[in-house]
């Protein structure tokens, strides 16, 4: 868990993923087509991934757990949490405040 939150704080957004996840793809072109450019932790891809696999879903509450977006530094949540963020109107402003973009 210590490694995911390390992660997860160095950039404004950070997105914990698996390569062959189309959930995952979807939240990535989402991210970069509002202009973020986040970056990508594949776990599939890394050699402690299924480590962060597990405190991720610990942290998210569901197996798989991905994709499990971090905003300037905290656990956002997976899909169904970003899509409500950004129907409600909340999600601009708080990536505004994170510095992931400039609007």
């Amino acid at each position: 868990m210590d490694r995911v939150n390390k992660l997860a704080s160095q950039k404004a957004v950070v997105i914990f993923s698996l390569s062959s996840c189309c959930m995952c793809h979807t939240i990535k072109r989402f991210f970069s087509e509002l202009g973020v450019n986040p970056t990508i932790h594949e776990l599939d891809e890394d050699p402690k991934g299924k480590d962060m696999e597990r405190a991720l879903a610990k942290m998210v509450g569901r197996n798989p757990p991905v994709p499990a977006v971090f905003i300037g530094g905290s656990l956002v949540g997976p899909t169904d949490k970003i899509m409500s963020l950004h129907l409600s109107g909340k999600l601009v402003p708080l990536l505004r405040d994170a510095g992931a973009i400039w609007l």
